[in-house]
């Protein structure tokens, strides 16, 4: 149970982690100044989840691990995040489809680890819980102003709808993960509520839910898509150039 409860607890913050990077690369790239800020918020949050995330693992595992240490010394098959946050960015449109398929799984998640067993992570998921609401609040408000706008941005959004749909089954849970569930460490599924959830928002946005596509999935399981590992090439450097520095 413990090594199960491990992987779990890494798989949430290799979630945050990867896309808290990806959001931090929008930083001066962002459409507005005023959206460079909320990326750069969105993406300091999930940090913060990650970081709680990682240092809880480091007491579950047991081996004197930190934070730094599964966030920069591991490489890209140790990983497993969903392979969804760990695509490109896109366009704007790509990334905002992204953060709503993201969005509404995490909000969901951390509503269901409220009440889990386990105390440390139903702590955390008090605070993640009312992050991750901002957060759908804004990634969705942009999907319904894109979808709702001109021709031009509605061809955009429903592009990165239809791009980043074939990522979305592994943010709806594990399948290997029925112990936890059964000790009551993690909440019960939430495929249907994410699904009527996001379907519902496709709908103000005006925007087509696409049909069920073949699934790409394994990220969860340490098997990754080419973008994963220059994302940590990047976000390792200064860590890995520098072993043991501090500042």
């Amino acid at each position: 149970m413990t090594a199960d409860l491990l992987t779990h607890v890494l798989r949430q913050g290799d979630r945050a982690l990867v896309l808290s990077h990806r959001l931090a690369q929008w930083i001066t790239h962002a459409p507005t100044l005023e959206e460079d800020v909320a990326l750069a918020n969105i993406s300091l949050d999930l940090l913060g989840q990650a970081r709680h995330l990682f240092t809880y693992a480091g007491e579950i595992e047991g081996k004197g691990h930190d934070e730094d240490h599964f966030a920069y010394w591991r490489d890209a098959a140790e990983f497993r995040n969903p392979l969804l946050v760990e695509q490109p960015n896109g366009d704007f449109a790509v990334t905002i489809a992204r953060q709503v398929f993201h969005d509404q799984a995490a909000l969901l998640y951390w509503e269901s680890m409220t009440e889990s067993t386990d105390a440390t992570l139903a702590a955390l998921a008090a605070r993640a819980r009312n992050e991750t609401a901002f957060h759908l609040q804004h990634s969705a408000g942009w999907l319904i102003r894109l979808g709702d706008g001109t021709d031009e941005s509605q061809r955009r959004a429903q592009a990165g709808v239809d791009a980043m749909w074939p990522f979305t089954l592994e943010l709806l849970g594990a399948d290997d993960e029925g112990a936890l569930r059964a000790d009551g460490l993690i909440g019960g599924s939430i495929e249907t509520a994410w699904r009527a959830a996001v379907a519902g928002t496709l709908l103000e946005a005006g925007l087509r839910t696409p049909t069920e596509a073949d699934q790409r999935a394994g990220g969860i399981h340490g098997t990754h898509s080419e973008h994963l590992e220059p994302l940590l090439e990047e976000m390792q450097q200064l860590a890995r150039a520098h072993p043991g520095a501090s500042w």
